[in-house]
């Protein structure tokens, strides 16, 4: 095994002591040595895992005194949640909680992004529109869907409207929480908690509603909205069963 491959997997085991509270905010880390006796590495290889844990986000280097845990949870932005979540995933309760606010997150960019494409000027080409829902629908068809591509395949989609919409900083958040997501076996199948093939089939609802040009009624957008809520519902209700979490509320009572 080469020393960049330890080096990952010993950051790995000492991120998902911090995630999950083992090592908590305001402690120091373990130090060289300590790492260096515990995983059996030399102590040059020891430091270079303790400075990729800082890369991560997790650890904050204090002269003479070594890493101190910082605390992630609280002061962490996008990157740092993005890993926090993938260590996280050994505790189901924890988990599940991040995953229903990346999901939440999601739900409310892509919502917003279709719904207001809808009430917008048009500006994309419909057959780009078409061609990129053409993409998706032969992916779902496969025998055994490539659910990442799916995923990935969707979000390039909802990109293309925020675009038009000027809605950049949502686009960078949505880009942000794929990211999270595709890291995420788990959190990968939840989103297919419906079969594939039915998000083809809301894309292509959409065009036809898009191609009209007079827009849905207030009762089509209200069913809409119901739909893409129970959805996402479904969606964390999967992971919570997945990763053997308890659940409660809504999201139980879907599943």
């Amino acid at each position: 095994m080469g020393s960049r491959t330890v080096v990952a997997d010993v950051a790995d085991e000492l991120a998902r002591r911090v995630a999950t509270g083992e090592y908590r905010p305001g402690e120091l880390m373990p130090s060289v040595r300590q790492v260096a006796d515990e995983f059996g590495m030399n102590r040059a290889t020891a430091q270079l895992t303790l400075g990729r844990l800082e890369s991560y986000g997790f650890v904050e280097a204090r002269r003479g005194k070594g890493f101190t845990i910082r605390d992630v949870r609280e002061d962490g932005g996008m990157e740092v949640y993005r890993h926090l979540f993938r260590f996280s995933i050994t505790v189901p309760t924890l988990a599940a909680e991040m995953f229903t606010d990346i999901v939440e997150v999601e739900r409310g960019i892509v919502l917003d992004a279709l719904l207001g494409y809808t009430a917008a000027a048009k500006v994309l080409d419909p057959a780009e529109l078409t061609a990129a829902v053409d993409e998706l629908e032969t992916l779902a068809r496969q025998s055994v869907p490539d659910q990442v591509r799916i995923i990935t395949s969707e979000i390039a989609l909802v990109r293309k409207l925020l675009g038009v919409l000027g809605m950049s900083m949502q686009r960078a958040v949505l880009n942000s929480v794929a990211d999270m997501v595709v890291e995420v076996p788990e959190a990968v199948t939840a989103y297919f908690a419906v079969a594939a093939d039915l998000h083809v089939l809301v894309w292509r609802a959409l065009l036809a509603v898009w191609d009209t040009g007079s827009g849905p009624t207030e009762a089509q957008l209200a069913l809409f909205e119901d739909l893409f809520t129970l959805y996402h519902e479904k969606v964390i209700a999967r992971f919570d069963e997945l990763v053997g979490a308890t659940t409660t509320g809504p999201a139980a009572a879907t599943a």
